[in-house]
């Protein structure tokens, strides 16, 4: 903990020199705070502070009573926190407390990166002295062998929010006006029909192709033994024959060693498990751990959606799946001209409404029942049993991201065409609002003349519009991770994980290093000289590396350094430590094996290939599909280790 404490203190003080001010005092109510408050003062308060702070920077003026636990500069219960005054008499008035016609962009980067900075920090299970063992969660679901602990209590009232939610969805659907879905169903049908069209066609012909991810599934088989799975749902089986995706061709469905396909009825499915999974000291992130077959089936139909969206210009632009940075240059311009406004939604995913879904796909038949098939109906909550989901489904479920995106797509339109008081035509919705309104997940960007319609549309669905998170008023805008301000980027460097005390810490060791390199990166050079420091009483060797190079160094934009040559290569070579993740054994063979071999990418139709065309656009290959070792070893690694040797600066 003092190390974190003197990592802001350098930095408070080389952002001081910056905006012309002083952090000496800050730098002593940092350390008293956190000497008698523990890490939640850095991980919460803070963070509270950072946030309200976003918030005055929209609505242009400071509220004192946003942040109850700082103290008043001057004893004032009206003025200014007396907490980081030097930075914020740069960016509010001191009288009135108006921000400046022309606030310091300097102190409001400053402000932001000393209370966010460990907004997002993962604590590891031994650094909670009063958290017992058995209750500390591994999980392996969003990082290799990441030990991070959920609060007991924090955890309990995730899940008692997870089934209210679920509460809410059932109560939105039976509220909700039936000319309001007749409307959703006439955008939707506008919007996603030629795709919807494709997909269904595509499901028909059984021209989906599923492949298995290698995180963990309910029905807990390694990554490999997925490959033999021989379990399929009832529901899913008339649209996605197990006989066509569970065995590499038909002469082994009919003469497999293991048999044909178990067809599970509905009640003999496995729930998807809910568990927690670190986000802040605050909140954790709840998400679903999909049985084997469910998620096989989704990730296919994933991948075609992913395709068909590419296909349609319109939407390409205005939905997006993989590529953040169209949200950024929109959030960017808004913070600018002020025409665009960034909407954050809370518990996004959770309060997309299956019937939602339901209403969009019903006249496709065939993508219908395989949406539907491969949803999952209940939840294993712990603390509440099974519980049956009005939902679509939470994160972890493949298809997820792209129904809830459109959902949100609809919605948005929606709201736009209220506002007009006229129905909205596709050529129209091209014409008028492309360039102008995107949906990457739960963040949504649309015109700022539209957005108190946009927001009350959201609403009237069952959404909840996350206040804090959403910026249209003034000239602050965050989307997909990035902060802007006047057009000039604001974004901060975040601190992932306490700073490692030993070599043997493999995974703080990795994630130290690449902190130093984001400080420097970011312009903070005295806080990355500083970790440089902190790194090599831990590390032996420390070179400096480029961006590119495999060992964990200094990256600088002076190039790098090296000190021998390679022997036959005669290619620059510096000493130092590498990242060593292997997955763990898990050998495959047989049927299994062939399908997985099979799977690594769909066939071209020979008319195509002899044409030298494509007829769609392929994913790019799978990693685990391609290593030379994908039979023996497969999955995520269970550990992670750093070696040291010789190895490319560059």
């Amino acid at each position: 903990m003092k190390s974190l404490i003197s990592l802001w203190s350098c930095t408070a003080e080389e952002l001081a020199v910056r905006c012309h001010t002083s952090a000496a005092r800050d730098i002593t109510t940092v350390a008293s705070r956190t000497e008698h408050e523990g890490l939640s003062f850095l991980g919460i308060t803070l963070a509270d502070y950072g946030k309200s702070f976003q918030r005055w920077l929209d609505v242009g003026s400071v509220d004192p009573s946003d942040l109850p636990a700082f103290r008043r500069a001057g004893g004032d219960r009206t003025g200014f926190p007396a907490f980081l005054q030097g930075f914020l008499g740069r960016v509010f008035d001191a009288a009135s407390g108006a921000l400046l016609d022309q606030p310091d962009i300097e102190s409001i980067y400053a402000i932001r990166q000393l209370t966010l900075m460990f907004s997002k920090i993962a604590l590891p299970q031994e650094s909670l002295v009063e958290t017992p063992l058995r209750f500390a969660r591994t999980s392996r679901s969003v990082g290799a062998n990441r030990r991070e602990v959920v609060s007991p209590k924090r955890e309990r009232a995730a899940m008692s929010e997870y089934v209210q939610c679920e509460q809410d969805v059932r109560a939105s659907d039976s509220l909700l006006d039936p000319s309001y879905m007749d409307d959703f169903k006439r955008m939707s049908e506008m919007l996603f029909g030629r795709i919807f069209s494709y997909l269904d066609s595509d499901i028909k012909d059984e021209q989906i192709f599923p492949k298995h991810g290698p995180g963990v599934v309910a029905d807990k088989l390694s990554s490999n033994e997925k490959w033999n799975l021989r379990t399929w749902p009832a529901r899913l089986e008339p649209f996605m024959r197990s006989s066509t995706y569970l065995f590499p061709n038909r002469r082994h469905w009919l003469t497999s060693e293991g048999g044909r396909a178990n067809i599970l009825e509905p009640d003999a499915e496995i729930p998807v498990r809910v568990i927690t999974v670190p986000k802040t000291l605050k909140t954790p992130r709840i998400i679903a751990i999909e049985p084997a077959a469910m998620q096989y089936a989704q990730q296919g139909i994933y991948r075609r959606i992913l395709e068909v969206v590419k296909e349609d210009s319109f939407l390409y632009h205005a939905v997006g799946f993989e590529d953040q940075e169209p949200n950024r240059a929109l959030a960017l311009k808004g913070s600018f001209d002020g025409t665009l406004a960034t909407l954050d939604l809370s518990e996004a995913s959770d309060r997309v409404s299956n019937q939602l879904v339901r209403t969009m796909t019903l006249d496709y038949p065939h993508l219908f029942g395989a949406v539907q098939g491969s949803r999952s109906r209940k939840a294993d909550v712990p603390g509440h049993g099974v519980v049956r989901l009005a939902k679509f489904a939470s994160m972890g479920s493949a298809l997820c991201f792209p129904f809830e995106a459109f959902v949100f797509l609809t919605v948005a339109l929606l709201g736009i065409e209220r506002e007009l008081s006229a129905p909205l035509s596709r050529n129209q919705a091209i014409r008028l609002f492309s360039g102008q309104v995107r949906v990457f997940g739960d963040d949504i960007i649309v015109p700022r003349d539209y957005v108190l319609s946009v927001v009350n549309e959201l609403e009237t669905f069952g959404f909840r519009v996350n206040v804090g998170k959403s910026f249209w008023t003034g000239r602050f805008r965050e989307s997909c991770g990035k902060e802007y301000f006047d057009g000039t980027d604001v974004s901060i460097t975040k601190v992932r994980r306490v700073l490692p005390t030993q070599r043997q810490d493999a995974e703080g060791v990795i994630a130290a290093v690449s902190l130093r390199n984001r400080l420097y990166w970011a312009g903070l050079w005295k806080s990355a000289a500083w970790m440089d420091a902190y790194l090599r009483r831990i590390l032996r060797f420390f070179p400096d590396v480029a961006p590119s190079s495999p060992l964990l160094g200094r990256e600088s934009a002076v190039g790098y350094g090296f000190q021998r040559l390679h022997p036959y290569h005669h290619s620059p070579l510096a000493k130092g430590y590498t990242k060593v993740a292997k997955p763990p054994l898990d050998h495959l063979e047989g049927t299994g094996a062939l399908l997985k071999c099979l799977a690594v990418d769909p066939p071209l139709e020979p008319e195509y290939e002899l044409l030298g065309l494509r007829k769609r656009e392929r994913l790019p290959v799978d990693d685990t599909l391609v290593d030379s070792e994908h039979l023996e070893r497969s999955g995520r690694p269970k550990r992670v280790g750093i070696k040291l040797g010789w190895a490319s600066p560059y």
